[in-house]
């Protein structure tokens, strides 16, 4: 997928315990867990529809972690990605209608004027000058990094491999906001992107705690599994505004990256 794609996508500060046996979080209800595996993970993205959880999520190309809390209405993420050709840092904060980002692109700046400064500088952004940023805005809805309730949609071949396991295949064409569904790599897998091999992991309570994606090699891109996970469902943190004295308006390069 897109450098830029990836961190937009993705919501920073979790530590997830994936395990299909994890006991319920604080502020959750039993539920009962439908026998049918499709049923089952269709199921299990209502936790994330309430929007207060955490997650990391890994790959070969990035990695990262974030929250969300919409019972303050805040969300946070942070973001390493790249390769041997480039490497990009990425955070972003979000309270009600503020948003402040930091990137760092590394060598990157050093060709763009004015933004080597803005490196250590979380970057405040004007709702109404970055509207039609729809990637920056992490509380919409199906705001999840891989967009997890759009794309079980478009399930086939689920099978439940063990207590709270299953495995399969996705469409994941089926979700655009999907850390998976990379534009690009869409169009080069073609008819392959309907039928994308995973894995996933439920909790005792029938929550989605783990989800890999087994994204196969399509022209440019190499096969990669990107790994979603999912905890602290009714028990995350509201994000916390940057310190004043790292924080500057944002340029008009910033608001031209995230269009």
């Amino acid at each position: 997928m897109s450098v830029i794609a990836a961190a937009l996508l993705v919501p920073g500060v979790a530590a997830c315990n994936s395990e299909s046996t994890d006991s319920p979080s604080a502020g959750s209800s039993s539920r009962e867990v439908p026998k049918d595996p499709k049923e089952a993970l269709v199921a299990s993205t209502k936790g994330l529809a309430d929007g207060n959880y955490t997650f990391t999520i890994a790959s070969e190309s990035f990695n990262g972690s974030g929250g969300v809390h919409k019972p303050s209405n805040s969300a946070q993420m942070a973001m390493k990605m790249g390769d041997e050709s480039f490497t990009m840092d990425f955070e972003l904060i979000q309270i009600e209608s503020d948003t402040w980002v930091k990137v760092d692109l590394g060598d990157l700046f050093a060709g763009i004027p004015g933004m080597e400064g803005m490196k250590d500088k979380y970057q405040h952004l004007d709702a109404a000058k970055a509207g039609g940023a729809r990637s920056l805005d992490m509380l919409k809805e199906g705001t999840d990094p891989a967009d997890a309730a759009a794309m079980f949609q478009g399930l086939s071949e689920v099978q439940e491999t063990g207590p709270g396991t299953y495995s399969g295949k996705v469409d994941i064409t089926a979700a655009k906001d999907s850390v998976a569904a990379d534009e690009d790599v869409l169009k080069a897998l073609g008819d392959q992107a309907k039928a994308v091999p995973f894995t996933a992991k439920l909790d005792s309570e029938g929550r989605l705690t783990e989800l890999v994606i087994s994204v196969p090699a399509a022209g440019e891109a190499k096969a990669q599994e990107i790994k979603v996970s999912y905890a602290d469902y009714g028990a995350a943190t509201a994000a916390q505004k940057p310190p004043a004295d790292q924080v500057v308006e944002a340029s008009a390069q910033t608001y031209e990256m995230f269009k």
